[in-house]
């Protein structure tokens, strides 16, 4: 047979190459377009094929993937018209209340600045303000605004006052008879001890009543000046107000008088100390004060 018969497919002589007699696509690819007509074939590798170099000219332009179109949604348009001073506070009111509210501010203002200086009067020492206008300061701070430093001073308060009372019954058969001494500071710091959350009035109602009783009567217990009819009017109706609590009155009985004493006695010194003081209380008894119908009033009756 002819060997440039193109009906039929050549023997290779290379032991080498595969019988197979369809090419494969790799060999067919690469020898197609350079194998003249007539030609033996050359014998293709049994190992990989090395890729054809790329073309020196230009590479042809590739038409651009078509973009899926995303719609974004546009921002919120602001306000066109913003308001750029909002009003808050006192200037939403008309122009009639803020001139009210100025002036009640100022009033304040004023009543602080006043209340201030007053106090400052009462504890600073004696000077021509309070030699001039000392009454007028006394009657702005007492009895509301009374100050009392003892805890600052230099020699602090080394005594145990209690302040007690007993009071005089007549009966529903018109006897008479008379209480013990009912001892109001135990019955206070009784009410305190223990008490994480104490009430003023059983701190300091019955020991500031004592302080300005004593601090407007002389050492016979007669008053000095208004304040100590006041301050008698009010240690009084303490003591009508205790006997309603110690129930002392029975059904039918009929309070006449109390009496008010005070116990002082020196705190121990401590044992280090050399100091020497009596342990001696000292009383100081006032006289019976006639109950009137003001002292009873909300209270025993």
């Amino acid at each position: 047979m002819d060997a440039h018969d193109r009906g039929s497919t050549p023997r290779h002589d290379d032991p080498g190459t595969p019988s197979d007699p369809t090419p494969s696509p790799e060999a067919s690819a690469a020898s197609e377009p350079t194998e003249p007509p007539g030609s033996t074939p050359a014998p293709v590798p049994a190992g990989p094929v090395p890729a054809a170099p790329a073309p020196a000219g230009p590479a042809p332009a590739r038409p651009a993937p078509a973009r899926t179109a995303i719609s974004t949604p546009l921002p919120a348009s602001p306000d066109p018209d913003p308001d750029p001073d909002p009003r808050a506070g006192v200037a939403v009111l008309s122009l009639r209340h803020q001139i009210g509210v100025a002036l009640a501010l100022a009033l304040v203002a004023i009543a602080v600045c006043v209340h201030i200086g007053m106090v400052f009067l009462h504890v600073a020492p004696v000077n021509t303000v309070t030699r001039q206008h000392g009454g007028a300061v006394d009657d702005w701070i007492y009895p509301e605004f009374e100050q009392n430093w003892k805890l600052f001073a230099p020699n602090p308060l080394q005594q145990n006052v209690a302040v007690q009372m007993r009071a005089r019954i007549r009966g529903a058969d018109g006897g008479s008879r008379t209480t013990g001494w009912y001892d109001l500071s135990a019955q206070d710091g009784r009410a305190i001890d223990g008490n994480p959350l104490p009430s003023h009035t059983q701190q300091n109602e019955l020991r500031r009543s004592w302080d300005l009783f004593v601090a407007t009567h002389d050492a016979n217990n007669r008053p000095i000046g208004l304040r100590g009819s006041l301050s008698e009017a009010y240690l009084r109706r303490i003591a009508v107000l205790r006997v309603g609590r110690e129930h002392a009155l029975a059904r039918g009985d009929v309070l006449v008088s109390v009496q008010v004493r005070s116990r002082t006695s020196n705190v121990p010194p401590p044992k280090w100390s050399d100091e020497k003081v009596s342990v001696q209380p000292v009383f100081r008894e006032l006289s019976w004060w006639p109950v009137t119908a003001d002292d009873t009033e909300g209270s025993v009756r």
